[in-house]
């Protein structure tokens, strides 16, 4: 395990995340505690040190199981947990980013997991409706308060993590050092905005969902294979990754894997940590096994030619306005001597 400093901060973070949210079972998602603990013991035996949950992972007990396992080694642990989902449908207050929730959700964590603080806290994903400047101070009080050390921001867009960056910097809040986003080869729109963003404002990107729900391990096929099940039939996010572009995608990851000797999901993995600043994946294992060839994912390096054949199957349009920027109105806004100019 390779370990890099999580965005302008001086926290070092393995170069691969476990997530968590296997980690209790609920209904038939999910795995129990003995399981989860051998999955979290070889992760530390491996070297990996970044743990990521949330209060709503298994309605609270992914906080729960992760509790004994961290407590002998609390020091040598980085622990990121988020709040802003509803943790009560029938309270009205009970998810948001307001003030009120982050106080009542943080303690509730800090309790579930029997620890005085969080290494990171990240706002789960953007409400529409918390002022910026209500959320930051509330994360600034928390951090002054010794419950949180960084802070993080998920799913949320680019200009609302810039305004925030530039609020905390000019009234000497703490700043986010990480951007946690769906970020994968059948998932690249970020790229337009949010990757740019985060690169200017110094925040390590961290991929949830790197294997796009299973997709891309190779274990569903357009032409056969394993059914989708769970999230992947019963929500229109999952819905949405089976299509035939994605499809394609998986393929061509499985046919630069077979050259490599790799798995699909190693190769997927390795695309993501291989991009232009690093991203940090998220990893979800259900046993030790499986856990052990994610892990292998930094052990090797993708070639230029299998680089290239990924980025050919899964390449976006930039969109408006980098297409036009980059195109004709970079040399009206420059001259014609801009070809002339050593500019990236």
């Amino acid at each position: 395990m390779n370990y890099r400093l999580l965005g302008q901060s001086g926290l070092k973070v393995s170069d691969i995340s476990l997530g968590t949210m296997t980690f209790g079972a609920v209904d038939t998602f999910g795995d129990d505690a003995a399981t989860s603990a051998s999955v979290y013991a070889r992760y530390r035996e491996l070297g990996g040190n970044f743990i990521d949950t949330a209060n709503i992972y298994a309605q609270g007990r992914s906080e729960e199981i992760l509790a004994p396992l961290i407590a002998p080694e609390r020091s040598k642990v980085v622990l990121a947990s988020k709040f802003t989902m509803s943790t009560n449908p029938g309270d009205i207050n009970a998810g948001s980013n307001s003030r009120k929730n982050l106080q009542q959700a943080l303690d509730a964590s800090l309790r579930r997991l029997k620890t005085d603080y969080l290494d990171l806290y990240w706002v789960h994903a953007w409400d529409l409706y918390t002022p910026l400047d209500e959320l930051l101070r509330a994360l600034d009080d928390a951090v002054r308060a010794g419950k949180i050390l960084y802070t993080g921001f998920s799913n949320v867009p680019a200009w609302v993590v810039a305004r925030a960056q530039t609020i905390a910097e000019l009234r000497g809040w703490t700043r986010f050092v990480a951007l946690q986003l769906q970020y994968s080869l059948t998932e690249r729109t970020l790229e337009r905005e949010l990757l740019p963003c985060a690169a200017a404002l110094g925040m390590t990107i961290t991929a949830w969902s790197p294997l796009a729900g299973g997709l891309l391990s190779g274990k569903y096929r357009a032409d056969g294979g394993e059914q989708p099940s769970g999230r992947l039939t019963t929500t229109a996010w999952g819905r949405n990754i089976m299509n035939a572009r994605n499809f394609a995608i998986a393929a061509a990851v499985q046919k630069v894997a077979a050259r490599l000797g790799r798995t699909p999901a190693q190769v997927a993995i390795r695309w993501l940590m291989q991009r232009p600043g690093g991203v940090i994946p998220i990893i979800g294992a259900r046993n030790p096994k499986q856990l052990d060839e994610l892990l292998a994912a930094a052990e090797f390096t993708i070639d230029a030619a299998g680089l290239e054949e990924l980025e050919a199957v899964s390449r976006i349009e930039p969109g408006y306005p980098h297409t036009l920027l980059q195109g004709h109105v970079r040399t009206m806004i420059h001259g014609e001597q801009l070809a002339k100019l050593q500019l990236t």
